[in-house]
């Protein structure tokens, strides 16, 4: 992830790289007649009301197209919480796809792109899956070659006991703003179609091996050097290459092959309270069979 500055709207310009992996929750829903949205998780950590991206996103979804049913929604969940792995984020797109598809909506892609952005910058992105650019703030996504010559499916993912808010990341990074001395923004914010295919080749294997880096880094393993621990484990543990996920705190290495993954897990010396979760991408057309294909037909009413 590239930080590049600040925008003259408070936001942050980012230049990043985004990938769907194996590591998933499960959701179950229930159309029911009240209107309202009930959203259950035997996680008592997980907020079941508003601050939860999926009831965000069923509410904004009713409100657009003035549905009046409502929800019961089960959340069972598996991927770590503020670990940068985009857990409510996929779980709100795949929540605006389901009841857009159940609700009998009118809703068309890009209206449904439309609601994903304002719900937060990584949402859009799981409406497309598979290896992503994404710029802006990052909720303008654009689709990148994903083709299995071009990655390299084997990841260990590590969770460690430390966390680092979003927010905090940010600010202590401090970086200047994106704005010249008449105070005209230097980066647009040209919206670009996320079911366009971007013709530049950047598989995952040479995102590591070459160019790749997150600027976060600078700051996070001095914040908390636990997560620091956590990549330098991998990197041990025979990883090609180890990054901090998003903002964090999650940490992932790539493997050569489903072998060396195996030998990877092994060797890893774990502290107490890690999470390991070995893991493969997935590719667009693997992410949308997973989630089921026929709720993705809005994409094809046009952008």
């Amino acid at each position: 992830m590239r930080l590049l500055g600040r925008r003259p709207d408070g936001y942050h310009e980012v230049r990043t790289i985004l990938q769907t992996i194996s590591i998933q929750d499960d959701l179950e829903f229930e159309v029911t007649r009240d209107g309202s949205i009930d959203l259950t998780c035997e996680q008592p950590d997980i907020p079941t009301d508003n601050r939860n991206l999926i009831v965000r996103a069923a509410n904004a979804l009713k409100q657009r197209y003035h549905v009046a049913e409502g929800a019961r929604i089960r959340l069972v969940k598996r991927i770590p919480a503020q670990a940068g792995l985009g857990g409510g984020s996929s779980n709100a797109a795949v929540s605006l796809l389901t009841l857009a598809h159940l609700w009998k909506t009118s809703a068309t892609g890009a209206e449904l792109l439309d609601i994903a952005a304002r719900l937060g910058a990584d949402v859009p992105f799981f409406l497309l899956g598979g290896v992503a650019l994404g710029t802006g703030t990052g909720a303008t996504v654009s689709a990148l070659a994903d083709d299995d010559e071009r990655r390299i499916p084997h990841l260990i993912v590590i969770k460690p006991n430390a966390t680092v808010s979003t927010a905090a990341a940010y600010a202590a990074m401090n970086l200047p703003a994106l704005t010249t001395k008449k105070q005209d923004p230097i980066l647009s914010n040209s919206q670009t179609s996320a079911n366009s295919e971007d013709s530049q080749p950047w598989p995952l294997s040479d995102l590591f091996l070459s160019e790749s880096q997150n600027d976060f880094e600078a700051v996070i393993f001095d914040i908390e050097p636990e997560i620091r621990r956590a990549r330098d484990t991998l990197l041990q543990a025979g990883a090609l290459g180890a990054l901090l996920a998003g903002s964090g705190s999650s940490v992932f290495g790539i493997f050569a092959d489903a072998e060396a993954q195996q030998r990877g897990i092994k060797e890893i010396q774990a502290e107490a309270g890690w999470r390991i979760f070995p893991c493969v991408t997935l590719s667009r057309d693997e992410y949308r069979r997973q989630i089921g294909l026929e709720l993705f037909h809005f994409f094809e009413k046009g952008q």
